[in-house]
């Protein structure tokens, strides 16, 4: 297997984060373009496009403004690892290096939930992150959300929608005060 050193994208995220979505290492297309979820049949920005109500076919620098303008940020728990393709199932096993997820989420005072998109996700945000959060972070709901990932073409996108639907309290305007740990 000719497993090649990636680099993933660099956090999209603004000091008005209450959401924060996290996959595990963007795929191919998606380094390629320096484009977070580019991939043309991957369902995330027609999910976020739903969920936030902006329009999903806008450019992508509007796309992300209007997520970004929503309270949501994206970033993934992998910053570096080998892989051939795009499967988080041919990430090299001890090559994973995470971002610095801590340090992000202790400066988001705003961040009221983590998504996590995909099992991969979730389960490296286990193994890496959750060990290194302070107490008033790691009191943060963490939700493992079914992948938008085309590999995962058995949830259609009104089941997806279904299952991202706990996160719209926070999406919602005024969100500030939907219910927190952290707040407590």
């Amino acid at each position: 297997m000719d497993e090649q050193l990636l680099q993933g994208l660099p956090a999209q995220v603004n000091a008005d984060c209450r959401v924060l979505v996290l996959g595990s290492m963007p795929g191919a297309v998606s380094l390629q373009q320096a484009r977070y979820y580019a991939h043309p049949r991957n369902r995330f920005w027609p999910l976020m496009g739903a969920l936030c109500g902006f329009d999903p076919a806008q450019e992508y620098t509007q796309r992300l403004h209007c997520l970004l303008q929503s309270g949501v940020g994206v970033w993934d728990v992998i910053g570096q690892c080998r892989r051939s393709g795009s499967l988080d199932a041919a990430i090299e096993r001890g090559s994973e290096v995470p971002n610095a997820l801590p340090a992000l989420i202790q400066g988001l005072p705003g961040l009221r939930a983590i998504a996590c998109n995909g099992g991969a996700a979730a389960a490296a945000f286990r193994r890496w992150v959750s060990p290194a959060l302070p107490p008033l972070a790691a009191a943060l709901p963490v939700l493992a959300l079914p992948s938008t990932s085309p590999a995962n073409a058995a949830w259609t996108l009104p089941r997806l929608r279904a299952a991202w639907a706990p996160l719209q309290p926070w999406l919602e305007t005024g969100a500030q005060a939907a219910p927190t740990a952290r707040g407590r």
